[in-house]
């Protein structure tokens, strides 16, 4: 059973920055199209970043379009997110996850693996 880890949360202040790590933890998993997602109490799953499994397509939610960027370091097998310029309303639980197909989605139940989350808080 292949099982997501995240790594990196904590606590910042806002302008701050923070890099989030994802590697998966059991056996073999390969290269798949990755994603990120958070979730803010009293608020939906929200998407994030997606990365494609080359690595070659990335995708942002507006909200953070231009301050965090998605990358994957394949000889590791971990996706990233550098998150700069961060703001209160970034505060979160923010979960990887992982799907079998090469392609991106910002879809929550496409993805075929999930992460147990690392929580992010920004302070004002």
């Amino acid at each position: 059973q292949v099982q997501l880890v995240e790594s990196g949360g904590g606590l910042v202040q806002a302008g701050g920055s923070l890099r989030l790590s994802c590697a998966p933890s059991g056996r073999t998993f390969g290269s798949r199209a990755m994603g990120w997602f958070r979730l803010a109490p009293g608020k939906e799953r929200e998407f994030v970043a997606a990365i494609s499994r080359s690595g070659g397509t990335t995708y942002y939610a507006d909200s953070v379009k231009g301050r965090f960027t998605i990358s994957r370091d394949s000889a590791k097998n971990t996706v990233y997110l550098q998150m700069n310029s961060l703001k209160p309303e970034d505060t979160a639980a923010y979960y990887c996850a992982a799907r079998i197909l090469a392609t991106i989605t910002t879809v929550w139940n496409e993805y075929d693996y999930r992460g147990q989350g690392t929580q992010v808080t920004v302070s004002s």
